[in-house]
C-alpha cells in the first residue's frame, strides 16, 4: 500500500488527538497538581512515611485519570456558559471542535480507567471512589444552585485525602477528616482567584461563584481560607509528627500565600490567574514538609 494513502488518516487521528488533549487540559498540569499534594500528603501520613510504590503508583496515575475526566463532564456541563467567557470561549466542545457525546465518552473512558487502579486497593477505598465520582459529577451542577460551588469542588478536589487513609489503614480515622475540612479552606482561596479572573463574565450571564457572593470581602475571604487551611493542618500535623520539617513547610507556604495576597489585592485578572496558577507550588511545599519528617 502507498503510504501517502495513510497520511490523512493519520492526519485526522493527530488532529482528534490534539483535542482530546486540549480537552484534558494536558499542557495546564496546574490542576491535577493541586488534587495530588494533599492526596500525597494523606498518603504519607496515613503510612507513616513512604507508602510504597503500588499506592504512590495508584493514587498518582488515578489523580491525573479523574483530573482529566472532570474536565470533560464539566466542558460538556458548561458548554453553554463557557462560550460567553473570554478565557473558555474556544474551549474544544464549547466552540464545537468536539461533540459532546465524545467528549463524555472520553471522560467515562478515564474514569475507568480510574476505577481500575482503584480495584487494586480494598473494599472501603472502592466504595469511596463512588462518592468521589458523585460528588466531581455534582461540581458543574453546582453553580446554578449554590451561591459558593467552590466549596462543592473543594470536597471534590479533597476525596483523595479519605481514599489515602481508607487504602493505607482500611479506615477512614477523624484525622483525614480534619484534613478534608481544612484541605477544603485550600480549595475556596484558590478557586476563589480562579472565579475573580470571570467575575464579570459570570456577572452577565448569571452564574453563582464565590468572588460574586463575597464582593468586595473576596480578598479578605480569601486569606481567611488560607490561614483555615494552614491552621488546621497545622494543628493535625502537630499531632502526628514529631520532626519539625513540617513546620518549615507551612511556614514557607504562608510566605506564598502572603505572596498571592499581593498578587490579587487589586483583582487584575492576569494577577489573579497568576495566583491561582501558583498554589500548587503552596501544597508541593506543604506536601515536601510532611515527607521530610517522617521515615523513608
Amino acid at each position: 500500500m502507498d503510504t501517502s494513502e495513510l497520511m490523512p488518516a493519520t492526519s485526522v487521528w493527530r488532529a482528534r488527538l490534539a483535542l482530546y488533549l486540549d480537552l484534558i487540559r494536558w499542557n495546564r498540569p496546574a490542576g491535577w497538581l493541586l488534587l495530588l499534594w494533599p492526596t500525597l500528603s494523606a498518603l504519607w501520613l496515613a503510612a507513616g512515611g513512604f507508602p510504597g510504590w503500588h499506592l504512590l503508583l495508584v493514587f498518582t496515575l488515578g489523580t491525573v485519570l479523574m483530573r482529566s475526566a472532570g474536565c470533560c463532564i464539566n466542558d460538556v456541563a458548561d458548554r453553554e456558559f463557557d462560550r460567553h467567557v473570554r478565557r473558555t470561549a474556544q474551549r474544544p466542545v464549547t466552540s464545537g471542535r468536539l461533540q459532546a457525546r465524545e467528549a463524555l465518552a472520553v471522560g467515562a473512558v478515564l474514569a475507568l480507567l480510574a476505577f481500575g487502579l482503584v480495584l487494586t486497593t480494598n473494599t472501603a477505598t472502592i466504595y469511596l471512589s463512588f462518592a468521589a465520582l458523585a460528588v466531581a459529577i455534582a461540581y458543574p451542577y453546582a453553580k446554578r444552585i449554590v451561591s459558593m460551588p467552590q466549596a462543592v469542588l473543594g470536597v471534590a478536589f479533597s476525596f483523595g485525602i479519605p481514599m489515602a487513609y481508607s487504602a493505607v489503614q482500611g479506615a477512614v480515622p477523624w484525622t483525614a477528616a480534619l484534613l478534608l475540612l481544612g484541605n477544603l479552606f485550600w480549595v475556596l482561596a484558590y478557586d476563589t482567584q480562579y472565579a475573580m479572573v470571570d467575575r464579570d463574565d459570570d456577572l452577565h450571564i448569571g452564574i453563582r461563584t464565590s468572588a460574586i457572593t463575597l464582593g468586595r470581602w473576596d480578598v479578605a475571604a480569601v486569606m481567611f481560607f488560607y490561614a483555615a487551611y494552614l491552621g488546621i493542618w497545622g494543628a493535625v500535623l502537630a499531632q502526628a509528627l514529631t520532626y519539625p520539617a513540617w513546620i518549615v513547610g507551612l511556614a514557607v507556604a504562608a510566605v506564598q500565600a502572603l505572596w498571592h495576597y499581593r498578587l490579587i489585592r487589586l483583582r487584575e485578572r492576569d494577577n489573579c490567574f497568576t495566583a491561582f496558577r501558583q498554589n500548587h507550588w503552596l501544597g508541593f511545599t506543604v506536601f515536601v514538609g510532611i515527607a521530610l519528617s517522617l521515615p523513608w
